[in-house]
């Protein structure tokens, strides 16, 4: 059985680095990406099983990205997991139609749960 492939997608490197070894760690391929700009050519090409997206960004924010997603109708149906600490970052999430959202800072195990639990 191959890994599940996660594209993560943070403008914060550390936050990136982190979200990768935690996710490797727990057997998942990771695809890091600073720039969100580049998700769309990404799910294209690498076509990763789930999208954790942080919703600030430069340039291009979490929920402009999603909403595009959700209109393609090869990416509609792909579980994305918005990560934010923003305080409306939930609502912002949802109405983008996020498949669910996680608060920085958050739990490592919160977050590997409900990664699985969104591609089992």
């Amino acid at each position: 059985m191959t890994n599940k492939t996660i594209l993560v997608c943070d403008d914060n490197e550390g936050i990136l680095d982190m979200l990768g070894l935690i996710l490797e760690d727990a057997g998942f391929d990771v695809i890091p990406e600073q720039n969100s700009l580049n998700i769309y050519n990404l799910i294209e090409k690498k076509r990763p099983d789930l999208v954790l997206l942080d919703l600030w960004m430069p340039v291009l924010s979490g929920d402009q990205v999603l909403k595009t997603l959700r209109q393609n109708a090869r990416t509609k149906e792909l579980p994305v997991i918005v990560i934010s600490a923003s305080t409306e970052g939930n609502k912002i999430a949802t109405e983008a139609g996020a498949t669910a959202f996680i608060a920085k800072p958050f739990d490592v195990d919160d977050l590997v749960n409900k990664i699985q639990g969104h591609l089992s």
